[in-house]
């Protein structure tokens, strides 16, 4: 099935949003489901704890999240592994399979508003982003593995005329996706996309700071036609729900975005249990290199400002260590504190707001002990570097720009995740380089550059699994993306994210 007003608004989705009057009205009137779901159905964690979700631009809760455990992991898995071993949806034609998942992103699409509303009031990220961006990125998603499922094709290898040689590739199974809050729907699609249109059975664990939409998509998917049991949501904690499905021998592989120090968890859970696959994608320290022949310096200035200060700098990928050529540093560093200058941290709900609230107490805090270290170790704050807003009730900080930062600093050497930008300042494209690569992390990086020669030998130099061009945060469902190093191991979106879902069979036959 294809809905060609849903064709139509990914292509160009900034499109006419509710003022910001209607989004506090709705915000007074959601009342979020906070249950797992299992098996197709609602339900309470077994043993009736829950847990509070809270509203990082207020501070007040949200909704009672139901708090799961090992016990509810052996469900859901179950549910997941019966389902599987039915065939209702791994050996359902791929036809079938693809219109399922084309009606679920048709319906994501149809709940636009209500699952921006959601992402907002968990997260604290402007609504306008939520809206423009994360549905739609997020539907976009499912839509384009919908799309690919009827062209996923086995090969057949040379072999002697009285045998065949088929090679199949097959869905491993019960597939655990753990996602990270920075971008709660986004990243569940990047997992489920893929897992789903392989025709796996999925448990999804949302982080415990953002489940709501997780939750909530849920019934949506099994509105599109998805059978019970095919898609299990666990809300709960890491160190409860998510080590139960690393350690769960029942699970077959698991799909995870989040902390390196997390990820590696995840690697231990493996070895510890059945050698279950695992695909991790990590932190970053992402390097954004500017030289000193950059054809467009405001340009690179409006990318480096928005390559840390989106999402309030939550991203794992954000460019948090501009790494500048000395002969354009005083200019570019002017521009990018001015554009950090002006950008403001205000209510989420208001569609003009730029710049939301950090996710949680806890992570505002850290951003902070960051932005002191800074200081205490001789870097100069030449934007920011404050709290805002305190009268909200919320987490807010603003936008943070260093100046004198050297790669041997806790602010550039550790991930922050948080607005605050680091610049250091090199003499030569060797040592942009040099300083670059000095990093446990290789997730993504840029550089600016207007020869293309120096553009390519620099880009195949950095140890990245992203590399941007006079440009910075580019990407479409077509390209892959993941990391190097400590970042992980594995890609989500593109064709390549089947690598992780799937396996190949050799299959002989004879006469």
């Amino acid at each position: 099935m294809r809905n060609t007003q849903f064709t139509q608004i990914s292509r160009s989705f900034v499109v006419n949003i509710p003022d910001a009057s209607v989004w506090r009205a709705r915000a007074q009137e959601i009342r979020p489901e906070g249950r797992a779901f299992i098996d197709g159905n609602y339900v309470g964690a077994l043993s009736g704890r829950t847990f509070a979700t809270v509203n990082p631009a207020t501070g007040q809760v949200i909704a009672q999240v139901a708090e799961c455990g090992e016990e509810d992991v052996n469900l859901a898995v179950a549910s997941a592994r019966k389902a599987f071993e039915s065939g209702v949806w791994s050996r359902r034609a791929p036809a079938e399979r693809k219109a399922v998942m084309l009606r679920f992103a048709q319906l994501m699409m149809e709940h636009r508003e209500e699952l921006a509303l959601l992402e907002s009031l968990d997260v604290g990220k402007p609504v306008a982003n939520a809206y423009n961006g994360d549905i739609v990125s997020s539907a976009t998603c499912i839509q384009w593995y919908g799309e690919a499922i009827d062209k996923l094709y086995g090969e057949t290898a040379p072999a002697a005329p009285d045998m065949t040689t088929m090679i199949v590739r097959e869905p491993l199974g019960v597939v655990a996706a753990v996602v990270p809050w920075n971008y709660p729907l986004s990243m569940a699609s990047w997992k489920l996309g893929p897992a789903l249109a392989a025709g796996n059975s999925v448990v999804l664990k949302p982080a415990e700071q953002s489940p709501l939409s997780a939750i909530r998509i849920a019934a949506l998917a099994m509105e599109a036609g998805l059978p019970a049991g095919v898609l299990n949501v666990l809300p709960g904690y890491g160190e409860t729900a998510g080590r139960a499905l690393g350690l769960h021998m029942d699970v077959d592989a698991v799909g995870f975005t989040g902390s390196t120090a997390v990820g590696k968890l995840f690697m231990q859970y493996s070895g510890q249990s059945n050698i279950k696959r695992v695909g991790l994608e990590c932190g970053g320290k992402s390097p954004h290199i500017v030289l000193d022949d950059c054809a467009d310096l405001d340009a690179a200035a409006r990318a480096v400002a928005a390559g840390i200060f989106g999402n309030s700098g939550q991203v794992c990928n954000a460019g948090s260590r501009l790494i500048v050529q000395a002969a354009v540093r005083d200019e570019l560093l002017e521009k990018v504190a001015a554009i950090a200058r002006e950008l403001v941290p205000g209510d989420p709900l208001d569609p003009a707001t730029k710049m939301g609230a950090i996710v949680s107490d806890v992570q505002h805090a850290s951003i902070m002990s960051y932005i002191d270290a800074g200081r205490a170790d001789g870097a100069r704050v030449v934007a920011g570097g404050r709290a805002a807003r305190p009268e909200s009730g919320g987490y807010f900080i603003e936008p943070t720009v260093f100046d004198g930062v050297n790669n041997d600093m806790r602010i550039a050497r550790e991930e922050i995740f948080g607005p605050v930008l680091s610049a250091i300042t090199v003499d030569s494209p060797e040592e942009a380089v040099r300083v670059a690569n000095d990093t446990i992390y290789g997730l993504a990086a840029a550089v600016w550059t207007s020869n293309v020669t120096r553009a390519q030998q620099v880009s195949r130099q950095l140890k990245a699994g992203v590399v941007w061009v006079n440009c910075f945060d580019r990407g479409t469902m077509s390209s892959p993306f993941g990391g190097f190093k400590q970042s992980g191991f594995g890609r989500d979106k593109s064709m390549h994210a089947f690598d992780k879902y799937m396996d190949w069979k050799a299959i002989w036959i004879a006469g």
